[in-house]
């Protein structure tokens, strides 16, 4: 993890630029740019500027927080705690997203308290694997591989919260998306539900059960992933570009045996883009 002491945030008045949605979507994105002072070029500092960028900007004393898990999660809840500890902020709580988001914040010295279906959530950040231009509908739970995190839990805490912020670097905020969606759908009949998934995206897509030890090929092997509510993963590995993430996840909402997905659309919602050229692009919707 890049050090939090290393960089220095240099702010300026954005600049807004208001485009036009495409046809999909009735709604309206707004495009800002934050320049900053880049002291290293990796992505890792440029992350970090944009964890930075989400606490200051989103998080004021009082507030109960999703906490979310990922490079720049971490990067966050680390900024957050040490921003705690000089007194800078004052009466927070955090609803960690996974376990290890529980374990950083819990060594940030962040309060914690543990997400229920009656949870009040003022703001929430976490990263995204990808962003699909314009709409900010995104996927996540590409990259889970332990069995204590939940996309449901997830999704849930980020579904909850009032305002809600992703941070990607720019290579992840994409149209005409390709790659995976993890599927989560009931063990006791993963075989028919898969078959019925790899019939609806036919020739676009191939179905395949993540295993929990590397590639064990499309049925997952002899030791399948398990999640924490005892649901097996299905990676839906599209070989064609995705037109509509929201369609795709209208089809797999109508799905028997599917309990959940890693397509969230959630708004109002911000996403802060870590550019290479050195800069912040902030996109609202």
């Amino acid at each position: 993890m890049a050090s939090l002491a290393t960089s220095t945030l240099v702010y300026s008045t954005p600049v807004r630029i208001k485009t036009s949605s495409k046809p999909r979507s009735s709604s309206r994105t707004c495009k800002k740019t934050v320049p900053f002072l880049v002291t290293r070029a990796d992505s890792s500092s440029l992350l970090l500027h944009a964890a930075k960028y989400t606490v200051d900007k989103h998080i004021q004393s009082g507030m109960v927080v999703g906490l979310g898990s990922g490079q720049a999660s971490g990067m966050a809840i680390q900024y957050l705690g040490r921003l705690l500890g000089t007194g800078a902020l004052k009466d927070i709580v955090g609803v960690p997203m996974s376990v290890t988001s529980a374990s950083e914040a819990a060594k940030a010295g962040i309060p914690l308290d543990v997400y229920q279906d009656s949870s009040q959530i003022d703001f929430a950040f976490d990263d995204a694997d990808i962003i699909e231009e314009e709409t900010l509908v995104a996927i996540i739970g590409r990259r889970k591989s332990q069995s204590d995190e939940s996309i449901i839990q997830e999704k849930s805490i980020l579904k909850t919260a009032n305002k809600l912020v992703f941070m990607i670097t720019e290579n992840q905020y994409v149209g005409g998306l390709e790659g995976s969606i993890p599927v989560l759908v009931q063990a006791l009949n993963w075989m028919e539900t898969a078959e019925e998934i790899d019939d609806l995206f036919l020739g676009d897509a191939e179905v395949w059960r993540r295993s929990s030890i590397g590639q064990a090929g499309p049925t997952g092997g002899d030791y399948p992933f398990i999640t924490s509510e005892g649901h097996n993963v299905l990676d839906v590995i599209f070989t064609s570009p995705i037109q509509s993430l929201a369609e795709v996840a209208e089809s797999l909402d109508k799905v028997d045996g599917v309990v959940d997905h890693g397509v969230i659309s959630k708004f109002p919602c911000t996403v802060v883009i870590a550019a290479e050229s050195g800069g912040l692009n902030i996109v609202d919707r």
